[in-house]
């Protein structure tokens, strides 16, 4: 005789719904943002914009890598948008985010490993929060052919003290 498998309430994920959730996902498609809550699939992308909350990816949707535990696509990746720094400090506006988390694809294809887009952005997303309060951003860079000098071009003087400037691995 065969069990049906029974999981524990807890580790259910509900299927995204609510106006909050839709609001969010409407505002992160009209500001052609990436989100790793997308492009990784994954499955607390629900709860998280629900919350109206959300890891901001940046540098676009292509990794020029090809780890086999990630979801998001791999590939030649298209050009650097320069209008992404501003259109994400806009998302983090409207979201009325105190919290902000950004990371970004791997561009082995830049030379600096997108350093400057991350300064960039971390620039813009200042003038959001200083508008906002007492705020935190949390940048997430990643390893880069550049690396070594990828965090200090991120963690500039520009950049707000209080950003966490952390390397993922």
């Amino acid at each position: 005789m065969s069990v049906a498998r029974r999981h524990p309430e807890w580790i259910k994920v509900k299927a995204p719904s609510g106006q909050t959730f839709f609001e969010t996902k409407r505002l992160v498609s009209d500001l052609r943002l990436h989100t790793v809550c997308e492009e990784a699939h994954c499955p607390n992308v629900g709860e998280c914009w629900g919350h109206r909350t959300a890891t901001f990816m940046l540098l676009g949707d292509v990794c020029t890598r090809n780890c086999g535990f990630c979801a998001v696509t791999h590939g030649r990746p298209q050009a650097v948008d320069p209008g992404e720094p501003a259109r994400v400090a806009e998302g983090v506006s409207r979201l009325g985010l105190r919290h902000v988390v950004v990371t970004s694809v791997d561009r082995d294809d830049l030379p600096d490993g997108g350093a400057e887009h991350f300064a960039r952005t971390a620039e813009a997303i200042k003038a959001s929060l200083q508008i906002l309060g007492n705020s935190l951003m949390e940048l997430k860079t990643l390893q880069s052919p550049a690396d070594s000098g990828m965090l200090g071009t991120v963690a500039s003087p520009e950049i707000p003290p209080a950003a966490a400037v952390e390397k993922a691995e």
